[in-house]
């Protein structure tokens, strides 16, 4: 079997994307799990922190689903979802589409552009729950708002659902720097009392006013450089805590760049406009054997040099700000 896939990132949250609108392609559960954990091997030729299915949607313009390295399968994710974005949208000739979700339909759209020849979209983060049933976190209360969890850490935590599962800690540069979040979202994220699937974990620290650092232990991942649906938690998280105000744009820095939040409130809760890039690194064609085995080889790959050329320098830009401040 040949495969078509693009590689892509979101402040270089990277992943693999997979069209599957044509119905020339079609996976079961156990091969999109097989999938992820063959093609985004570190180790191999290809390498990402997860696979973009996009399929037809019933109601919507398309479907995504994600599967992470792990071979998970991941209800949101909001780095993913902007390629996706640009994806459907140059696919279907439009500057805007709906996109379903294992929970939603979310809005997509194209934006300015966040830096100089970088493709940038909007997509809606929705929806906000801060219901501990909804990550779920089992704990006698039915909110956790920057408070300890008792027996994890004496650092104060914010749990809310993205719809995935986030805590959120308001820190200072030496709990980034130490190696206590690696303890805490490793612990979080195997056997435990608290976090039965696990859950992603952020360090959030303020920079100036309307902009801020995250750093993220992703759910089935790891650490990576960005995490779409924490940097929108995060965003939310800081206007409660009043370091940063609804409707107005949040700058938020991470090791991959940088993306801009927007958080709203209305009569319904709480929902984020996550605004930043999508990247397309590469083109290529993989050769599967056998589907169940995994095993594979890349008969060929088109660089796209002009997009990531461009992205370095955002990158470069952003750490030069984070180190003013870190």
């Amino acid at each position: 079997m040949n495969i078509d896939l693009i590689k892509c990132h979101g402040s270089g949250n990277d992943f693999l994307l997979i069209d599957e609108m044509d119905g020339r392609l079609s996976f079961s559960e156990e091969e999109r799990a097989k999938l992820a954990l063959s093609l985004c091997n570190r180790e191999s030729e290809l390498g990402a922190d997860g696979i973009l299915f996009v399929l037809d949607s019933e109601e919507s313009d398309a479907r995504m689903r994600v599967f992470n390295a792990d071979g998970s399968e991941a209800s949101m994710c909001g780095n993913g979802l902007r390629c996706v974005a640009r994806y459907v949208c140059e696919k279907l000739n439009k500057d805007e589409a709906v996109i379903e979700t294992m929970k939603a339909h979310l809005q997509v759209k194209k934006q300015p552009e966040l830096f100089p020849e970088i493709p940038t979209y909007m997509v809606e983060i929705s929806p906000v729950s801060f219901q501990l049933k909804d990550l779920p976190l089992e704990l006698e209360q039915d909110t956790l708002m920057n408070q300890p969890i008792h027996g994890l850490s004496d650092l104060a935590f914010t749990a809310l659902s993205v719809p995935n599962p986030h805590i959120v800690s308001i820190v200072e540069c030496d709990d980034i720097q130490s190696d206590s979040q690696k303890k805490i979202s490793e612990y979080v994220n195997g056997p435990n009392p608290y976090f039965p699937d696990g859950v992603n974990v952020s360090f959030v620290k303020s920079l100036t006013k309307g902009a801020i650092y995250v750093r993220t232990f992703e759910r089935g991942v790891g650490f990576t450089n960005a995490c779409g649906t924490a940097m929108s938690a995060s965003s939310l998280v800081t206007c409660l805590h009043g370091l940063n105000v609804k409707e107005q744009t949040i700058e938020v820095y991470n090791n991959g760049g940088k993306v801009r939040c927007v958080v709203h409130e209305t009569e319904n809760g709480y929902w984020i406009e996550l605004i930043g890039n999508a990247t397309y690194v590469y083109r290529a064609t993989i050769q599967l054997p056998d589907l169940s085995e995994g095993s594979f080889t890349v008969s060929s790959k088109d660089e796209f040099e002009e997009e990531n050329a461009q992205y370095a320098k955002l990158g470069e830009e952003a750490q030069a700000f984070i180190r003013q401040y870190m």
